[in-house]
């Protein structure tokens, strides 16, 4: 009985620690990004193989640049990636996340999950995804135009 509470304490300890980092690391790459300016969205160019639409922070263009989700890898060792609204879509425009291949895996869409859910309706998704095939604890938080339209999200995650 006493080896099943602890190992029930310690599984919640870890789920509540993973939480928290997954939160904070993401309240850290958003701030990241706002100091750079607005987020806003103009003009499309190709992020891996598809036409995506450029999202911006101020007058730094995120697509297909990666210092910042780079920066969160190295200084937290979160999986980080900026996804752009395309219609109905979510395209990652900015990540360190890899592929299978081994290569970045920009121009790969968000899949139709939890995270798509809770995204589509502007709001914050934490938990358990798959993503491009690994398992994570994750936070997906939108990304809003001064208007307050979902133009994108940030994502945090920590692999499994």
């Amino acid at each position: 009985m006493k080896k099943t509470i602890l190992f029930l304490t310690t599984l919640l300890f870890m789920t509540t620690a993973s939480a928290d980092n997954a939160r904070k690391t993401v309240d850290e790459l958003k701030t990241k990004f706002i100091k750079m300016g607005e987020p806003r969205i103009e003009g499309a160019e190709k992020s891996g193989n598809i036409m995506a639409p450029v999202i911006y922070f101020g007058k730094q263009k995120i697509n297909n640049t990666f210092d910042v989700v780079d920066e969160i890898k190295k200084t937290s060792g979160a999986y980080a990636t900026v996804f752009v609204k395309d219609g109905v879509e979510f395209i990652r425009v900015s990540t360190n996340v890899l592929t299978p291949k081994g290569v970045r895996g920009i121009g790969t869409k968000l899949a139709h999950n939890n995270a798509y859910s809770a995204a589509i309706k502007g709001e914050v998704y934490c938990g358990d995804i798959d993503i491009l095939g690994n398992s994570f604890y994750t936070c997906y938080d939108p990304i809003k135009d001064k208007g307050g339209n979902t133009i994108g999200i940030y994502l945090i995650g920590f692999k499994k």
